[in-house]
Protein backbone atom coordinates (compact mmCIF):
# COMPACT_ATOMS: atom_id res chain seq x y z
CA UNK A 1 0.00 0.00 0.00
CA UNK A 2 1.33 3.98 -1.29
CA UNK A 3 2.45 6.18 2.02
CA UNK A 4 -0.42 8.44 2.28
CA UNK A 5 1.81 11.03 3.36
CA UNK A 6 3.80 10.95 -0.04
CA UNK A 7 1.72 13.03 -2.02
CA UNK A 8 1.80 15.35 0.41
CA UNK A 9 5.27 15.60 1.02
CA UNK A 10 5.89 15.86 -2.86
CA UNK A 11 3.20 18.80 -2.95
CA UNK A 12 5.43 20.65 0.09
CA UNK A 13 8.84 19.96 -2.11
CA UNK A 14 7.34 21.78 -4.91
CA UNK A 15 6.10 24.40 -2.52
CA UNK A 16 9.50 25.01 -1.63
CA UNK A 17 11.10 24.87 -4.81
CA UNK A 18 8.75 27.20 -6.24
CA UNK A 19 9.58 30.14 -3.25
CA UNK A 20 12.95 29.37 -3.20
CA UNK A 21 13.64 29.90 -6.81
CA UNK A 22 11.64 32.86 -7.23
CA UNK A 23 13.43 34.16 -4.26
CA UNK A 24 16.99 33.57 -6.39
CA UNK A 25 15.93 35.02 -9.01
CA UNK A 26 15.81 38.32 -7.05
CA UNK A 27 19.40 38.30 -6.63
CA UNK A 28 21.03 40.75 -8.95
CA UNK A 29 24.78 40.37 -10.13
CA UNK A 30 27.52 41.79 -7.49
CA UNK A 31 25.24 41.33 -4.76
CA UNK A 32 26.23 40.50 -1.38
CA UNK A 33 23.47 38.09 0.46
CA UNK A 34 22.69 35.94 3.78
CA UNK A 35 22.26 32.57 3.27
CA UNK A 36 19.85 31.45 5.31
CA UNK A 37 19.89 27.43 7.23
CA UNK A 38 16.80 25.14 6.34
CA UNK A 39 14.70 22.83 3.69
CA UNK A 40 13.23 25.72 1.97
CA UNK A 41 16.98 27.99 1.77
CA UNK A 42 18.26 24.87 -0.01
CA UNK A 43 15.93 25.28 -2.97
CA UNK A 44 16.81 29.38 -3.36
CA UNK A 45 20.52 28.15 -3.24
CA UNK A 46 20.61 25.26 -5.33
CA UNK A 47 18.86 27.86 -8.20
CA UNK A 48 21.53 30.18 -7.25
CA UNK A 49 24.18 27.82 -7.98
CA UNK A 50 22.86 27.27 -11.63
CA UNK A 51 22.43 31.17 -12.20
CA UNK A 52 26.18 30.90 -10.73
CA UNK A 53 27.01 28.49 -13.56
CA UNK A 54 25.38 31.48 -15.94
CA UNK A 55 27.49 34.09 -15.11
CA UNK A 56 26.01 35.61 -11.93
CA UNK A 57 28.47 37.15 -10.07
CA UNK A 58 27.75 37.04 -6.03
CA UNK A 59 28.78 36.59 -2.65
CA UNK A 60 27.03 34.93 0.48
CA UNK A 61 27.29 35.05 4.18
CA UNK A 62 25.88 31.93 5.48
CA UNK A 63 23.96 31.33 8.86
CA UNK A 64 25.32 28.07 9.87
CA UNK A 65 28.15 25.66 9.58
CA UNK A 66 25.61 23.46 7.29
CA UNK A 67 24.84 26.24 4.92
CA UNK A 68 28.09 27.09 4.67
CA UNK A 69 28.98 23.57 4.19
CA UNK A 70 26.08 23.29 1.38
CA UNK A 71 27.43 26.92 -0.64
CA UNK A 72 30.58 25.41 -0.82
CA UNK A 73 29.68 22.17 -2.26
CA UNK A 74 27.35 24.09 -4.76
CA UNK A 75 30.49 26.05 -5.52
CA UNK A 76 28.70 29.31 -4.11
CA UNK A 77 31.66 32.47 -3.22
CA UNK A 78 31.69 32.92 0.68
CA UNK A 79 32.60 36.10 2.71
CA UNK A 80 31.83 37.69 6.43
CA UNK A 81 29.94 40.06 8.08
CA UNK A 82 33.53 41.14 9.09
CA UNK A 83 34.09 41.95 5.26
CA UNK A 84 30.48 42.93 4.37
CA UNK A 85 28.96 44.43 7.43
CA UNK A 86 25.99 45.66 5.40
CA UNK A 87 24.12 43.17 2.93
CA UNK A 88 21.94 43.76 0.08
CA UNK A 89 19.45 41.24 0.82
CA UNK A 90 19.19 38.24 3.07
CA UNK A 91 17.26 34.70 1.99
CA UNK A 92 15.85 32.61 4.82
CA UNK A 93 13.06 30.57 5.70
CA UNK A 94 10.64 30.96 8.85
CA UNK A 95 8.57 28.84 10.88
CA UNK A 96 5.34 30.64 11.40
CA UNK A 97 4.61 33.97 9.45
CA UNK A 98 1.63 36.32 10.68
CA UNK A 99 -0.21 38.50 8.57
CA UNK A 100 1.77 41.31 9.52
CA UNK A 101 4.58 39.94 8.52
CA UNK A 102 6.11 38.68 12.05
CA UNK A 103 7.93 35.66 11.86
CA UNK A 104 9.18 32.64 14.58
CA UNK A 105 12.26 31.35 13.37
CA UNK A 106 14.84 28.79 14.96
CA UNK A 107 13.61 25.64 14.15
CA UNK A 108 17.44 25.01 12.72
CA UNK A 109 18.96 26.10 15.43
CA UNK A 110 20.64 28.83 13.58
CA UNK A 111 18.73 32.13 15.30
CA UNK A 112 21.27 34.42 16.64
CA UNK A 113 23.30 34.36 13.19
CA UNK A 114 20.25 34.30 11.13
CA UNK A 115 19.12 37.37 13.32
CA UNK A 116 22.55 39.51 12.90
CA UNK A 117 22.46 38.51 8.98
CA UNK A 118 18.31 40.18 8.72
CA UNK A 119 19.87 42.77 10.68
CA UNK A 120 22.69 43.73 8.35
CA UNK A 121 20.19 43.05 5.14
CA UNK A 122 18.70 45.79 3.17
CA UNK A 123 15.80 43.74 2.67
CA UNK A 124 14.69 40.10 3.84
CA UNK A 125 13.36 37.56 1.55
CA UNK A 126 11.73 35.18 3.31
CA UNK A 127 10.97 31.93 1.61
CA UNK A 128 8.04 29.56 2.74
CA UNK A 129 5.55 27.18 1.35
CA UNK A 130 1.48 28.25 2.08
CA UNK A 131 1.53 26.07 5.20
CA UNK A 132 3.60 28.27 7.51
CA UNK A 133 0.89 31.22 7.23
CA UNK A 134 -0.82 31.60 10.29
CA UNK A 135 -3.44 34.13 11.70
CA UNK A 136 -1.37 33.99 14.68
CA UNK A 137 2.29 33.11 15.60
CA UNK A 138 1.31 30.43 18.02
CA UNK A 139 4.33 27.66 17.37
CA UNK A 140 7.15 26.78 20.33
CA UNK A 141 9.39 30.20 20.50
CA UNK A 142 13.27 29.02 20.24
CA UNK A 143 15.88 30.83 22.46
CA UNK A 144 19.28 30.08 22.48
CA UNK A 145 20.68 29.98 26.24
CA UNK A 146 23.76 29.60 27.02
CA UNK A 147 24.29 26.64 29.10
CA UNK A 148 25.27 28.52 32.38
CA UNK A 149 21.66 30.40 32.43
CA UNK A 150 19.85 27.50 31.59
CA UNK A 151 17.75 26.55 34.73
CA UNK A 152 17.00 30.29 35.56
CA UNK A 153 15.82 30.96 31.93
CA UNK A 154 13.47 27.93 32.70
CA UNK A 155 12.22 29.27 35.42
CA UNK A 156 11.82 32.39 33.98
CA UNK A 157 10.16 31.07 31.25
CA UNK A 158 7.74 29.38 33.55
CA UNK A 159 6.97 32.44 35.30
CA UNK A 160 5.68 34.16 32.23
CA UNK A 161 3.49 30.99 31.86
CA UNK A 162 5.22 29.35 29.04
CA UNK A 163 6.22 25.62 28.42
CA UNK A 164 10.17 25.38 28.09
CA UNK A 165 11.27 22.14 26.50
CA UNK A 166 15.56 21.94 25.90
CA UNK A 167 15.41 20.62 22.39
CA UNK A 168 17.60 17.00 22.15
CA UNK A 169 19.66 16.11 19.64
CA UNK A 170 18.05 13.66 16.95
CA UNK A 171 21.59 11.43 16.11
CA UNK A 172 23.11 12.24 19.40
CA UNK A 173 23.09 11.80 22.73
CA UNK A 174 22.09 14.96 24.97
CA UNK A 175 20.88 18.16 24.03
CA UNK A 176 21.57 20.42 20.37
CA UNK A 177 24.21 22.35 20.53
CA UNK A 178 24.06 25.60 18.37
CA UNK A 179 27.13 27.07 16.10
CA UNK A 180 27.94 28.82 18.95
CA UNK A 181 28.19 26.36 21.52
CA UNK A 182 24.71 26.98 23.48
CA UNK A 183 21.10 25.32 23.92
CA UNK A 184 18.17 25.74 22.31
CA UNK A 185 15.07 26.05 24.69
CA UNK A 186 12.01 25.53 22.32
CA UNK A 187 9.16 27.56 24.75
CA UNK A 188 5.08 27.66 24.49
CA UNK A 189 2.87 30.15 25.38
CA UNK A 190 0.04 29.12 22.77
CA UNK A 191 -1.64 32.24 21.32
CA UNK A 192 1.16 34.87 21.12
CA UNK A 193 -0.91 37.99 21.51
CA UNK A 194 1.65 40.65 21.65
CA UNK A 195 4.97 39.42 20.15
CA UNK A 196 7.02 42.27 19.64
CA UNK A 197 6.04 42.63 24.20
CA UNK A 198 7.39 39.06 24.36
CA UNK A 199 10.48 39.40 22.12
CA UNK A 200 11.39 42.22 24.50
CA UNK A 201 10.99 40.41 27.83
CA UNK A 202 12.50 36.95 26.26
CA UNK A 203 15.72 38.77 24.56
CA UNK A 204 16.37 40.18 27.74
CA UNK A 205 16.33 37.98 29.85
CA UNK A 206 20.05 37.20 31.45
CA UNK A 207 21.41 34.31 29.60
CA UNK A 208 19.17 34.35 26.71
CA UNK A 209 21.85 34.45 23.64
CA UNK A 210 18.88 35.27 20.86
CA UNK A 211 14.59 34.74 20.68
CA UNK A 212 13.80 32.91 17.86
CA UNK A 213 10.44 35.98 17.44
CA UNK A 214 11.20 37.82 14.59
CA UNK A 215 9.36 41.06 14.78
CA UNK A 216 11.70 44.28 13.72
CA UNK A 217 12.06 43.40 10.24
CA UNK A 218 8.56 43.98 9.17
CA UNK A 219 9.10 47.23 7.18
CA UNK A 220 12.25 45.44 4.98
CA UNK A 221 10.66 41.88 4.48
CA UNK A 222 9.33 40.31 1.53
CA UNK A 223 7.60 37.33 1.93
CA UNK A 224 7.72 34.36 -0.79
CA UNK A 225 4.21 32.07 -0.47
CA UNK A 226 4.98 28.79 -2.32
CA UNK A 227 2.03 27.49 -3.29
CA UNK A 228 -0.13 24.94 -5.84
CA UNK A 229 -0.61 28.08 -7.80
CA UNK A 230 2.73 29.40 -7.99
CA UNK A 231 4.16 32.22 -5.65
CA UNK A 232 3.07 35.17 -4.47
CA UNK A 233 5.02 38.20 -2.71
CA UNK A 234 4.07 39.54 0.63
CA UNK A 235 5.06 43.31 1.55
CA UNK A 236 4.73 45.25 4.66
CA UNK A 237 4.09 48.49 2.44
CA UNK A 238 0.74 46.04 0.78
CA UNK A 239 -0.36 45.56 4.14
CA UNK A 240 -0.14 49.45 5.25
CA UNK A 241 -1.10 50.82 2.42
Amino acid sequence: MDDPSLPQEKSLDRMKRQAGYHAAGMVEDGMVIGLGTGSTTFYAMERLAFLIEEGLRIQGVPTSFQTEMLARELRIPLTTLDTYPELDLAIDGADQVDPSLRLIKGRGAALTREKCVAAAAQHLVIIVDASKCVGALDGPVPLEVIPFALHPVILGIRALGGIPELRSGIRKDGPVITDNGNFILDCSFGSIDEPERLEGILTLMPGVLSCGLFCEFVEKSIVVVGSEDGCRELKHVDLTG
